[in-house]
């Protein structure tokens, strides 16, 4: 358990997160280094609150390689005005600042994993720092929590958004309903490989009522991954009641992640052939995918077989692939 002495965040908004109105700022948090002695990294935040009603707490860029969430909240930043909203919204684009102006899923400065790193330190590295003042100071002040992901320079998914599956019932219908109306293609009930340090699981264990995205992949965005980002997250304002207006979610197709068989990791490196696009119908026993050895002609490739019945949901984005490496995910189609 954390101790209750823990010391002050380091960080100082330049934001009144009470206060009526539109403020653009950011979150400074002093970092002493080669080129700054008094340097600070600048992670910009936008509030905009007006009277009573549900905080949003809106992120991007918790991996620093995922471009739709910073794409859609950037935007949303720029064009929210006050007079729209009932309640507030809390708009942070770009969580791992340093890792998204390097283009990198960890910090180039402390390489820690954002969405490994909670519920952090403010005595510890960089990303600890910034993990610790979303624990003790962000995700107190919210009621909804929509983390943008996409697959990065590794992954690439069919657009989803997705909640897990909880211990509490009420809480867990009250994440799957927004992730309806988000309005994805596909609406995911998601199963983490591993949970600990996660954002997500620091906010759920607050009781907030959180949700996620996966909007494609491949380290860059789409027109239809950035429209479909736009549209979700005014949806999720809107049903919250924080925005006026109706609903405009397209039909959505709901997915399950029942177990561990859902993954596909690979053995051995190589060059990947894939066997299955995103969205192919999959066998149990089906080759997904051969990983080729590089290190000679005339080798027998490694065969990659579907361990359920399902869709392809998920795959390696680049060409060649590491021991270890996740190389599909499936799941099954549900109804809601």
């Amino acid at each position: 358990m954390r101790e209750a002495t823990l010391r002050p965040s380091p960080i100082n908004p330049t934001v009144d997160f009470s206060a009526e109105g539109v403020q653009h700022g950011f979150l400074r948090l002093p970092y002493s280094r080669d080129d700054s002695a008094w340097g600070s990294v600048m992670i910009p935040v936008t509030v905009v609150k007006n009277g009573e009603g549900p905080t949003a707490l809106l992120t991007g860029g918790n991996h620093g390689d995922e471009y739709e969430g910073p794409i859609a909240l950037f935007d949303l930043a720029r064009t929210l005005e006050a007079e729209d909203v009932a309640g507030r919204v809390i708009i942070v684009p770009a969580m791992n600042y340093p890792a998204f102006l390097a283009g990198t899923r960890t910090s180039p400065i402390d390489k820690g994993n954002m969405n490994r790193s909670f519920p952090g330190a403010p005595d510890g590295t960089v990303t600890q720092k910034i993990a610790d003042y979303f624990q003790r100071t962000l995700l107190p002040l919210a009621d909804i929590v929509l983390d943008f992901h996409s697959g990065g320079k590794t992954l690439d998914f069919l657009p989803f958004c997705a909640a897990h599956i909880l211990p509490d019932n009420a809480q867990q219908e009250k994440a799957f309903d927004l992730v309806g109306a988000f309005g994805a293609p596909w609406s995911m009930k998601m199963l983490e490989i591993d949970a600990v340090g996660m954002y997500d699981t620091a906010a759920e264990e607050m009781g907030k009522i959180f949700i996620t995205t996966e909007l494609g992949g491949g380290g860059t965005a789409t027109a239809m991954s950035a429209r479909i980002a736009k549209t979700g997250v005014s949806n999720v304002l809107k049903a919250a009641g924080i925005l006026k207006g109706p609903v405009h979610g397209a039909e959505t197709t709901w997915l399950d992640m029942p177990d561990g068989n859902c993954f596909c990791f690979a053995e051995d490196g190589g060059l990947v052939e894939p066997f299955a696009d995103l969205g192919d119908v999959v066998k149990s026993g089906q080759v997904v995918a051969r990983i080729y050895p590089i290190g000679r002609t005339g080798a027998r490739p490694l065969e990659i077989r579907a361990k359920m019945d399902g869709i392809l949901v998920a795959r390696h984005f680049p060409g060649l692939v590491k021991s270890g490496d996740c190389v599909s995910v499936l799941a099954t189609v549900v109804g809601r």
